[in-house]
């Protein structure tokens, strides 16, 4: 199985490790052809306006919503979080691409500026019963879920950080930047 990591921007690299330790075939994508030879799509942590621009002037973008309307499995994760959905709200850029897949509405920046970043452990079900460490880095947050999709994580205080809808993965924080490859796992099996 070839698994791609959108390369265009953002925090591919650490992606990259983790399938690599995990034995996977990791495509760095950055153009159609290279998205043409994976079965699965990582859409990393960055600048979301940015990728979105990237996708939008790469030729990326459509052959990325066909693929994901006809059942890719993809993942975001912060950034591509926001990419992933249907709506955004606060901080939407005018003319901001984006890819629309997953029946949620996104807040960027969420938690506020970089300096306002964190760690914290979270029960994720799905994952088994030992809590999960994230890493938020300027990160979003779901304010709302679609009958289709499962809330996966919330913090303490209810937000929700994590959610799945079919073969849809989205997480507001930074699995690849643990030691932790579960949520990588749960990915390969959708």
């Amino acid at each position: 199985m070839n698994v791609g990591v959108l390369a265009l921007q953002g925090a591919f690299v650490e992606h990259e490790a983790m399938l690599r330790r995990l034995g996977v075939n990791v495509v760095q994508v950055r153009t159609p052809a290279e998205f043409a030879t994976v079965e699965r799509l990582i859409i990393p942590g960055g600048e979301s306006t940015v990728i979105g621009q990237l996708l939008a002037t790469s030729g990326l973008l459509e052959p990325i919503c066909e693929r994901g309307r006809a059942g890719m499995p993809i993942w975001g994760t912060c950034a591509g979080m926001i990419l992933l959905a249907r709506e955004i709200t606060e901080g939407r850029k005018a003319g901001q691409a984006q890819l629309g897949l997953m029946d949620i509405t996104a807040r960027r920046n969420a938690f506020g500026r970089q300096i306002d970043s964190f760690e914290t452990d979270l029960a994720v079900p799905v994952l088994g019963p030992e809590p999960f460490h994230a890493v938020f880095i300027r990160a979003p947050q779901i304010d709302r879920v679609g009958p289709a999709a499962e809330v996966l994580a919330t913090l303490p205080d209810g937000r929700i950080v994590a959610a799945r809808e079919g073969h849809l993965l989205a997480t507001a924080f930074h699995p690849e930047l643990t030691g932790d490859d579960r949520f990588h796992r749960l990915f390969l099996t959708l």
